[in-house]
């Protein structure tokens, strides 16, 4: 028998409801205790709202998607770098490296100071907000235990994410030097360059990759950059070459490229980083990754071997040259499809955008009469609009969970085509009034290496 049924039953009674009234007062303690401390906890997330434990962060995925980026870096540095440097003149190798090195160092800056902002924070459909502009936001705080991530990828370090999507504005911007090699000044080159990267790359980043940007609401798929790096820089390119002009003596004179081996050591580096560019854009490391991987490798093979034919057929020849730009004309266009799409249907994809890249880059060519350098638009931009529309044909609803739409795919190009020539134009013109654009006659003569930067390949 239970102590307490001796005791009277008074007495029992103001002892029930002192012991009550102990345990409530011990409840209401223990609650506000457990409130204080998880409203310190909270404190970090109320102030800043993007801060999670570093618990909830997927090491895998934060493990692969910083090997994505340092991928995608070695496509700029130094795969673009080798690969436009190799089809130069010799007078103008050194000052083209230097502009591909010197945009990596400018869009870098521009993108921890408030770009990247711009691009991926939730703004209007038109523009990301500016809660982490000034080299703020990718917070850590290692004895808290918390660290920030973006409402895109809030599995891995908001750092991670903005380095990974800094590389694809790197590329892009330095994809645009091809047009206009050999004649533009170099401080002009870094405004404008600036200007662009800033005005025209950043709004059409949000527009597609952010979910509230208004492409993205439309349904526009683009799976790591077919409209927002390729399009977008294929039409820069050729705002640039219409703007300046062509070089002195084009189409009177030979213009002999300095070294295709550097030409195709750069390929060869932007085939392998652009696992990154493709299969990173996964944001995870799982069989999405996988089969981007697989379509990207796939189109790149096929783009290269239905140029090579082209070139053999019409021109009794393949060449290094067209073998290197048609495997990047099937990278280019497996990009908006790549974690959309079948191993087959990224065959098919290669092989249409390296016939369609050859005709790009000679019979368009032609037809526009733009001295396009270095084929930045007869590869990238028709590449880029390729790869977009045919992966509104192809894209699959089991791989990727979306259905495509060619006509929204159309929609979503022509808005990127009209906006970037647009924009780049107008930012042409601007720093061409402010500080002149080409370099003088007397220069592009002697060689921009020497001429800009008292610097020659010696040998």
């Amino acid at each position: 028998m239970h102590p307490t049924a001796k005791q009277p039953i008074g007495q029992r009674a103001r002892k029930l409801a002192v012991s009550t009234a102990a345990l409530a007062g011990s409840a209401w303690i223990g609650g506000a205790v457990a409130q204080t401390e998880a409203a310190a906890a909270a404190a970090p997330a109320l102030v800043r709202p993007g801060l999670v434990p570093v618990s909830s962060l997927s090491g895998a995925d934060t493990a692969w998607m910083m090997t994505a980026t340092a991928l995608v870096l070695l496509m700029t540095l130094p795969g673009v770098a080798l690969f436009y440097a190799g089809m130069v003149r010799r007078k103008n190798v050194l000052n083209t490296l230097a502009c591909v090195v010197a945009i990596a160092a400018l869009v870098s800056l521009l993108w921890f100071a408030g770009t990247y902002s711009w691009a991926f924070t939730p703004g209007s459909a038109w523009w990301g907000g500016q809660a982490r502009v000034g080299f703020g936001g990718l917070d850590f705080d290692l004895t808290g235990g918390m660290v920030a991530v973006s409402h895109i990828a809030p599995h891995i370090p908001e750092s991670v994410y903005a380095m990974y999507q800094l590389t694809f504005a790197i590329i892009t911007a330095a994809l645009v030097v091809g047009a206009f090699v050999e004649r533009m000044r170099f401080a002009a080159m870094l405004v404008f360059i600036g200007l662009w990267s800033a005005l025209v790359y950043t709004p059409i980043a949000h527009w597609v990759w952010e979910p509230g940007g208004w492409l993205a609401r439309m349904g526009v798929l683009d799976f790591a950059g077919g409209s927002v790096v390729h399009v977008n820089a294929g039409m820069a390119g050729l705002a640039c070459a219409w703007y300046l002009g062509p070089r002195r003596g084009y189409g009177r004179e030979p213009f002999e490229p300095y070294n295709l081996g550097f030409t195709m050591a750069g390929a060869a580096l932007l085939w392998v980083g652009w696992f990154g560019f493709n299969a990173g854009s996964a944001v995870a490391a799982d069989g999405r990754a996988g089969l981007a991987m697989a379509t990207t490798h796939i189109a790149a093979a096929a783009g290269a071997m239905s140029w090579m034919l082209a070139e053999a057929l019409l021109r009794g020849r393949a060449s290094l040259l067209g073998l290197c730009s048609g495997l990047v004309g099937g990278l280019v266009a497996i990009t908006p499809a790549a974690g959309f799409v079948t191993p087959l249907s990224a065959l098919c994809i290669g092989l249409a955008a390296g016939l369609a890249c050859y005709w790009g880059a000679t019979g368009i060519k032609r037809l526009l009469r733009v001295d396009d350098s270095l084929d930045v638009f007869g590869v990238h931009g028709i590449g880029g609009i390729v790869g977009s529309l045919l992966t509104g044909l192809l894209a699959e609803p089991r791989i990727g969970g979306v259905g495509g739409s060619v006509v929204t795919q159309a929609l979503g190009v022509g808005a990127v085509m009209a906006f970037s020539l647009a924009g780049t134009a107008l930012l042409l013109w601007l720093v061409d009034a402010a500080l002149g654009l080409r370099v003088p006659e007397r220069d592009e003569l002697a060689g921009l290496d020497l001429a800009l930067h008292r610097e020659r390949i010696g040998g």
